[in-house]
């Protein structure tokens, strides 16, 4: 039972860092904007917000509602790649500054961003996205919320990988035709 609260205290506190990244949000999207910035993909971005909700109810619910118990060391090796998700997050983040954004927004005539993550994958933010998809309800071994939303998660990024390098353009593609969208080479 103790176990059950400490991790729904580890989804609270992750519910709240994406509040605080909605924040950083809505504040670099109007620095894009006022540099002449132009969105992209709004349909799938709102489905993306509720499905990102969902899933952290999920996250706890499962456990509660039937009776997951903490999966030792399983547990723990998830708790260490959720970890490392929220690292290479935040890489990608400071990477790309102000032009980090959960919504496309393009700037026109923007350098691509090519340094720091973007070295070995062109997504590392959502590289991070699956991983934690994946390994956080496994944390306390909620298996059928990893299941499902990592399979809801790979559709849905199929739609937003599309509509966001379509938008970032031709320099864009020859700036990574080489470097791998989600996996990097060995």
């Amino acid at each position: 039972m103790v176990s059950l609260w400490l991790y729904s205290g580890l989804i609270a506190l992750v519910g709240l860092e994406r509040l605080v990244e909605l924040r950083l949000s809505v504040k670099n999207a109007a620095w894009a904007f006022a540099r002449g910035g132009k969105e992209y993909g709004l349909p799938h971005y709102r489905f993306m917000t509720v499905f990102h909700t969902a899933f952290l109810v999920a996250c706890v619910a499962e456990p509660w509602l039937l009776a997951r118990p903490f999966p030792m060391p399983w547990g723990f090796g998830a708790l260490g790649l959720a970890v490392l998700a929220q690292a290479l997050r935040y890489w990608a983040i400071t990477t790309l500054g102000p032009r980090w954004n959960t919504r496309v927004i393009v700037l026109p005539d923007a350098e691509p961003v090519t340094g720091g993550p973007y070295r070995f994958v062109r997504h590392p933010n959502y590289v991070a996205v699956v991983l934690e998809l994946l390994v956080l309800p496994l944390v306390h071994g909620a298996w059928l919320t990893a299941l499902v939303f990592t399979v809801g998660n790979a559709l849905l990024l199929r739609v937003r990988v599309r509509v966001e390098e379509a938008a970032l353009g031709a320099q864009y593609a020859a700036s990574f035709e080489k470097t791998p969208r989600l996996i990097p080479r060995a």
